[in-house]
């Protein structure tokens, strides 16, 4: 089985690109997803004892602990120790399901892969971007959605993670996500032929 991981800077349009591997019939695995499943699961019970407060009826307030860990590294770092195995164990369980099932690839949406040294795990790697007046006016179009991530705290993240020229610098292959859908969906399918060869069943 290849596996193909996905990435890119916050709202380049991951999912969009994952979702449409998954239309062309690989098997999809989303990080994000995943923590969001782990923060009503495994997680909470970790994270209510390292952070009092955070977790309300068994679930993890997002917003309470994206605030609580905004602006101190030794509390994301504790976050981190706690999150990141839970969510490699979910990957691992992923792919072994996967490979069970006779799937030729998986594809992993991982937004965070160079930084947290993912890519050494996948055969791939997809980097997803767009043009910084885009990726800004997707940020914006967000914030005013209800629940959406407000503009400072989404500054603050790309901040902290990899540019994405480096990110661009270190794919295997790059999908543009500036133009139209049709556009996007004519790179996912150019990036299946050139590894055709290697999923063929």
């Amino acid at each position: 089985m290849l596996v193909l991981a996905v990435t890119g800077s916050l709202a380049m349009g991951k999912s969009t690109v994952t979702a449409m591997f998954a239309e062309a019939g690989a098997a999809t695995y989303g990080a994000d997803a995943a923590v969001h499943r782990l923060y009503s699961g495994a997680a909470a019970g970790p994270i209510a004892t390292a952070f009092p407060g955070i977790v309300k009826d068994g679930i993890v307030d997002r917003a309470a602990l994206g605030a609580r860990v905004a602006d101190d590294p030794a509390a994301l770092a504790r976050l981190e120790t706690i999150v990141h195995p839970l969510v490699r164990n979910a990957e691992d369980e992923f792919r072994a399901k996967a490979a069970a099932s006779g799937r030729r690839l998986a594809v992993l949406d991982i937004p965070l892969l160079f930084e947290t040294g993912a890519e050494r795990r996948v055969d791939a790697v997809v980097v997803v971007s767009c043009s910084p007046e885009i990726q800004r006016g997707r940020i914006a179009h967000r914030a005013r959605e209800a629940g959406g991530m407000k503009e400072e705290r989404a500054a603050a993240l790309i901040a902290r993670q990899m540019s994405d020229a480096d990110k661009r610098a270190r794919a295997h292959f790059i999908v543009d996500t500036s133009r139209s859908l049709d556009v996007t969906r004519r790179g996912v399918g150019d990036i299946l032929r050139a590894l055709a060869g290697r999923i063929a069943g």
